[in-house]
């Protein structure tokens, strides 16, 4: 499975924020469209990405408040991406190696979407069902008069 499939699934809106723009409308984004990330774009280029992991680092750096904050001052100027031919078991592993939660999809320098840890667990539990099912219907169908050999009788 590869992420152009998570993202024919999940659909193409995109949500961004400037690097200049005050954090605190960043965060009311956020919470306006229950997302829990914003591309950071200048000019057409990726520079960023606002989660709010990096929302709540710059509250605490501010003293408990968002203040005059500006996004750049929080986003993470170099977030792990993908493209959308990136395979799910390298997503994984990308994802887990850099604690990240949120993965811009990128073809050359445009943006084609954002997959969270989410959308990968939802893949993998999809793909893992779809497969338990598909087994157990062999198993059902197993042809008369054929006996499975001992290994597979333990399936």
């Amino acid at each position: 499975m590869k992420v152009s499939d998570i993202l024919r699934v999940k659909g193409n809106t995109l949500y961004t924020a400037t690097p200049d723009e005050p954090l605190a409308h960043a965060v009311q984004v956020m919470a306006d469209k229950d997302i829990g990330s914003l591309v950071v774009m200048d000019h057409g280029d990726l520079v960023g990405m606002l989660t709010f992991r990096e929302v709540i680092v710059a509250i605490v750096r501010n003293g408990g408040t968002v203040g005059a904050t500006t996004v750049r001052a929080a986003m993470d100027d170099h977030p792990v991406t993908c493209t959308s031919e990136t395979e799910l078991d390298e997503i994984r592993r990308m994802m887990l190696e850099r604690h990240a939660r949120y993965m811009p999809v990128m073809d050359r320098r445009m943006l084609m979407g954002v997959i969270s840890f989410y959308d990968v667990a939802k893949a993998v539990v999809e793909s893992q069902n779809f497969e338990n099912r598909m087994l157990k219907a062999y198993i059902r169908d197993w042809p008369a008069g054929e006996e499975p050999q001992e290994n597979n009788a333990q399936l």
